[in-house]
């Protein structure tokens, strides 16, 4: 499974734990953040993973600022993305099974084994097609995107 991830100067640590965490884990990561604490704008790669989401080009994004919040209204943006500001694993959980969101965003500044459960939790979720509630407002978000 490829996973896209995206930062901005305040993830920058996370991103670095976590793309060698989901290495282990036996993930393919494609980083889409930069690689330096210097001061950027989070727009820039929120719009790039949202993009790589939205095409399938990876299966799933993780993106990560400082409080997680601007970079997930930046990915919700892209058409095709359904990206969730993830607190803890029951979120996670609820957002890619009920949700079916395809990007998590998480606070760069929140305990790094923290990220690490939410992100094992939200890759081990599977999306719940078989309710049709779920799927309804799955499918009248597409129709609202598409018109």
């Amino acid at each position: 499974m490829k996973i896209g991830i995206a930062n901005d100067h305040r993830g920058y640590e996370a991103k670095q734990n976590l793309t060698k965490y989901l290495l282990d884990m036996g993930y393919t990561v494609i980083n889409y953040g930069t690689d330096s604490t210097d001061r950027v704008d989070y727009t820039k790669y929120g719009f790039i993973l949202g993009e790589k989401v939205a095409s399938h080009e990876v299966d799933y994004g993780i993106a990560i600022c400082g409080s997680a919040i601007g970079i997930s209204i930046v990915c919700n943006k892209v058409k095709g993305v359904r990206c969730g500001k993830i607190n803890n694993v029951e979120e996670a959980i609820h957002g890619k099974e009920r949700d079916f969101i395809n990007i998590i965003a998480i606070s760069g500044e929140a305990p790094i084994e923290e990220n690490k459960k939410i992100i094992e939790a939200f890759l081990n979720s599977h999306e719940n097609m078989i309710d049709p509630v779920y799927k309804k407002r799955i499918d009248q978000i597409e129709e609202y995107e598409n018109d």
